[in-house]
């Protein structure tokens, strides 16, 4: 495959057939391999390290929460479901029942399943709108495609209910790169971090999708009080007495934007973050973008 891109390269290069494209090209090479590109003068800075691998680093410390988003998101959506014995209906609902794999509360499978059908069409709106929006300000700019954008996606994804309407999704994402990014000059250039960016602008635009006491568990016409809104009206106990414990609180099984409610799987990713130098301490900060 490396031969074939390198036979593909002169068309992208200065002075080819489809030069204007080679930001499309440069983004699909540099997914697969590394970048042949080397420094010819001084100063040199030999270091082992790249943007590439500094955001794989990042993607990898956002695994338990992706994971835990799936688990969490399917575990509220079944234990919904039992409670009040709602009709199943929907695509994923037969895709479910089509597989036999159910919606048992207490089936690790069922819930972690069921949660990754929320997460995938958020996830596959934000990285195809807001991809499409990256193309097209790197194109028009002669730009490499930055690998950030990779990042943002996820952030972006673990920041919202599991049942936001999909346009929502992509206004919020094309927002976030364009006007939070984009517009200051891309990567490196922007002080604003992109998908909180995004989630900031569906939190004013669109409240009611984003906010309140029905929209973190994903079944239609299930409402329950948050922890927030319980601990508003009387306190810590209110909120024991309402089902979440300090370690329902701290494994994340309770209702909420789908990677925010485990606090274990954001200290296990600030850990590895931490230890592999992309974060620092007492002080860990990372802007993706």
């Amino acid at each position: 495959m490396k031969r074939y891109l390198d036979r593909l390269r002169p068309l992208f290069a200065k002075g080819g057939r489809y030069e204007q494209y080679y930001p499309v090209f440069e983004m699909v090479d540099g997914f697969f391999y590394s970048s042949s590109e080397t420094t010819h003068h001084a100063p040199h800075v030999r270091d082992g390290i790249d943007l590439k691998r500094l955001m794989v680093y990042v993607v990898v410390a956002l695994i338990p929460c992706i994971l835990w988003s799936w688990f969490n998101t399917g575990y509220q959506a079944n234990l919904a479901l039992a409670k009040m014995g709602m009709a199943k209906a929907g695509w994923r609902y037969d895709l479910l029942a089509a597989l036999h794999i159910g919606f048992d509360a207490g089936s690790i499978l069922a819930n972690t399943v069921h949660g990754f059908l929320y997460f995938l069409p958020i996830y596959l709106t934000t990285l195809i709108v807001g991809g499409i929006w990256e193309t097209v300000f790197s194109t028009v700019r002669q730009k490499e495609i930055n690998e950030g954008f990779l990042v943002t996606s996820m952030l972006f994804t673990l920041t919202l209910p599991p049942d936001m309407p999909l346009w929502m999704v992509a206004i919020g994402i094309s927002f976030g790169v364009v006007l939070g990014k984009e517009i200051f000059g891309g990567t490196g250039k922007n002080f604003l971090n992109p998908a909180l960016t995004a989630r900031a602008f569906l939190f004013f635009a669109y409240p009611a999708e984003i906010s309140g006491d029905r929209v973190w568990v994903a079944v239609d016409g299930y409402s329950g009080a948050t922890a927030l809104s319980l601990g508003k009206v009387g306190g810590v106990d209110e909120i024991v007495r309402g089902g979440t414990t300090w370690w329902n609180a701290f494994i994340g099984l309770m209702p909420g934007s789908m990677g925010e409610t485990s606090t274990l799987a954001c200290l296990l990713g600030a850990v590895f973050l931490i230890y592999t130098g992309v974060g620092s301490w007492p002080c860990c900060s990372l802007s993706a973008g």
